[in-house]
């Protein structure tokens, strides 16, 4: 199974097991929990103008 080391949405670990494979998560401290989420923040801002410099390629942002 690959590894992504990314802060996860409820309910994907019992995704997985219903399919059959074994989720490894584990519940980050404070600090940790803050710095990840920092890093998905960036993460969706430079998506977000990715998407805006290129709405042709995205559909899934909208263009205000």
């Amino acid at each position: 199974m690959p590894t992504y080391n990314k802060l996860i949405r409820n309910k994907i670990p019992q995704i997985i097991k219903s399919n059959g494979k074994t989720p490894t998560t584990r519940i980050l401290h404070e600090d940790e929990y803050i710095k990840e989420i920092c890093k998905k923040t960036e993460e969706e801002i430079t998506e977000y103008i990715e998407a805006k410099q290129n709405p042709i390629n995205s559909k899934n942002y909208p263009t205000y």
